[in-house]
């Protein structure tokens, strides 16, 4: 049953990687190529930046402006970025298949749509939604080159809390759901995770790289589609995977 589930996963990981393909090409390219644009601008008007971060982002230019590029920027926007999106697709599909055969059977009555719906809800808000809110994405020519590793730190270290604060409130949600109700218990499980998350965000430290000539729209045009590819992707895994399975269980019951 676990291999049957895990094979779904990820052939709704492929179809949700092929969606976000498209939203990714014809949304969130052309926010790239403007930030490309303004860095290539920034460049060549000989590095006249107005604070630190774009100092050394314009130091960064010049130090790599003669370098031959491995990949060209249509290859990235086109064949590269579909193969990447549908590999990650796979990937995440297949876990999220595993993830819901271990869940399948212990959290209620619920179906295998409704289960599969709440688990890339959550699993939205644990990997993408929270982090984001904290270190949202940022546009190419954004960002100090010596600070990447640092950022890519506490990136993971939010998105390492936010599953942690999830796991606990689900736990608080089940504890309180025999005396309060499934509604009030997960209304309170709700409560926990939004609170602790709240304290957690306001005690990690902020990173603000973002230089002040930077066009606002871009930068929110820009992290908006980094989210919703995200959002993309978990809403047709979510959906289709539950569809697959659902399906696969009435044909089961009809052949007996």
């Amino acid at each position: 049953m676990v291999g049957k589930f895990l094979v779904r996963g990820m052939l709704a990981g492929v179809v949700a990687g092929v969606l976000a393909f498209g939203f990714a090409r014809f949304y969130g390219e052309p926010q790239v190529e403007q930030a490309i644009s303004l860095e290539d601008h920034g460049a060549a008007a000989g590095g006249h930046s107005h604070g630190p971060a774009e100092a050394s982002v314009h130091t960064h230019e010049h130090e790599h402006e003669h370098e031959e590029e491995l990949v060209s920027r249509p290859t990235q926007a086109g064949l590269g970025l579909l193969t990447g999106v549908v590999v990650f697709g796979a990937a995440v599909g297949g876990l999220f298949a595993l993830v819901f055969a271990y869940a399948h059977g212990r959290v209620g009555r619920l179906g295998a749509r409704a289960l599969s719906a709440w688990l890339a809800l959550a699993a939205f808000t644990t990997l993408v939604l929270v982090p984001n809110i904290k270190y949202p994405a940022n546009p190419p020519s954004v960002g100090m080159a010596e600070s990447i590793g640092y950022r890519t730190d506490l990136f993971f270290l939010m998105i390492a809390i936010s599953i942690t604060v999830m796991v606990f409130s689900l736990k608080v949600r089940g504890a309180l759901v025999a005396r309060l109700g499934a509604w009030n218990g997960s209304i309170a499980g709700a409560g926990v995770f939004v609170a602790i998350t709240a304290v957690v965000l306001n005690l990690l430290p902020a990173l603000n790289e973002v230089p002040s000539n930077f066009p606002a729209a871009l930068l929110w045009e820009f992290r908006i589609a980094a989210v919703g590819i995200q959002l993309l992707m978990w809403t047709v895994i979510g959906l289709l995977f539950g569809w697959l399975v659902e399906r696969v269980q009435r044909t089961g019951i009809r052949r007996h």
